[in-house]
């Protein structure tokens, strides 16, 4: 029997609650799922910035009023591209010599509006090679891989290669293919950074001829980046005890987007900045990454600009930025000290060395009280 006008209305009727009950649930689902939601971009895979990504996510999403999201990336020149232009992306990690190569290049516009949230942690150069190769003078003329372009080892690669003066043929493949290619001997060596012990070599049992090179001892290097070496503790397989490889290593910095003040993601990225600065003291705790260890929250970056809200965070909380003891900045000091001395080719007697530690301490005095 066909409906009546008014059963006809109130099956319209009741059609109209379900699909406004529907779009308010929807809504709901909508603003509960984003709410609180930052878009972190880290490096590619392979390297240590997932890993660390994953600590603060694991320490900060509290399900309700905070997530942070991970966007694996395709390299630190990619990374400021995407902070820049893309869609939903709020912060990245990124190499700080890959951003001042793309500052003095031109290549992302407006790069220099790209506030920093903190610096991070080092990471390392590694140059492994095939047999025959006993140094990095004898790769000049030979291929050489840098990675896919846009990545940090790239930029890092060039600029230690151009500084020793020695030219060499760069490929571009994956590391992972190009291990392949070295083991294969179809490439000499291949060069890659990341903080040790990168898990591309950690549980290498390379065929016999492969080991890393170190860098030879060069002024204008270390004035660029910090010396420092790769050991047997590093790499068992590799590294041979009493033997380290000497090299340097690349900063690394957490940036933020140009958001809108007063935006929601902007609210959504001063909401992550207080709970990151809040927590770090946890990340430091067994069962997170090691080199958080190396990450101080009040080191400045020169010749940039920190997030607004996050330089408000340490003008508030000094004393809690400072996470170093008066252990662990002695230790910091002489293996800075040691590094520097053998980079040099100088000696110090540990007289002199406390001298100078001492004179080091009464200028933070110092600077504390100005």
């Amino acid at each position: 029997m066909p409906m009546s006008f008014g059963e006809k209305g109130a099956v319209a009727l009741l059609a109209l609650l379900s699909m406004f009950a529907t779009a308010r649930a929807s809504d709901w689902l909508v603003n509960r799922t984003n709410r609180g939601v930052v878009e972190l971009e880290t490096g590619a895979m392979g390297g240590l910035s997932p890993m660390m990504a994953a600590d603060i996510a694991d320490l900060l999403d509290d399900g309700a009023t905070r997530r942070i999201v991970t966007v694996i990336g395709e390299g630190s020149l990619q990374n400021l591209f995407d902070l820049k232009a893309l869609r939903g992306v709020d912060m990245a990690i990124v190499q700080t010599d890959a951003l001042d190569y793309a500052r003095r290049q031109h290549l992302v516009p407006a790069v220099d509006t790209l506030p920093y949230i903190a610096r991070l942690y080092n990471e390392e150069f590694h140059l492994l090679a095939g047999p025959g190769v006993t140094s990095v003078e004898d790769l000049a003329g030979k291929k050489v891989n840098f990675g896919p372009p846009g990545g940090g080892t790239g930029i890092t690669a060039a600029r230690i290669f151009a500084t020793l003066g020695i030219s060499v043929q760069p490929t571009d493949d994956a590391a992972p293919q190009a291990l392949l290619q070295l083991e294969a001997g179809k490439i000499a060596a291949l060069a890659f950074v990341s903080a040790k012990p990168a898990p591309l070599f950690r549980d290498l049992n390379p065929p016999a001829g492969l080991h890393f090179l170190s860098l030879p001892e060069n002024s204008a290097l270390t004035a660029r980046y910090a010396p420092t070496r790769l050991t047997a503790k590093d790499y068992p397989l590799l590294i041979a005890p009493n033997r380290p490889v000497d090299t340097v290593a690349v900063g690394t910095v957490l940036l933020a987007a140009n958001l809108a003040v007063g935006s929601p993601r902007y609210d959504n990225l001063v909401n992550f900045v207080d709970a990151f600065f809040t927590q770090f003291q946890s990340l430091l705790e067994p069962g997170h990454q090691p080199k958080w260890h190396e990450v101080n929250l009040a080191a400045n970056l020169p010749g940039w600009r920190r997030f607004p809200p996050a330089q408000q965070w340490l003008a508030r909380n000094a004393p809690v930025a400072q996470t170093a003891t008066p252990q662990d900045l002695r230790a910091m000091f002489e293996r800075f000290l040691d590094e520097r001395l053998r980079a040099t080719g100088a000696t110090m007697t540990q007289q002199q060395k406390d001298d100078l530690f001492a004179q080091f301490q009464r200028w933070q005095k110092a600077g504390k009280a100005r």
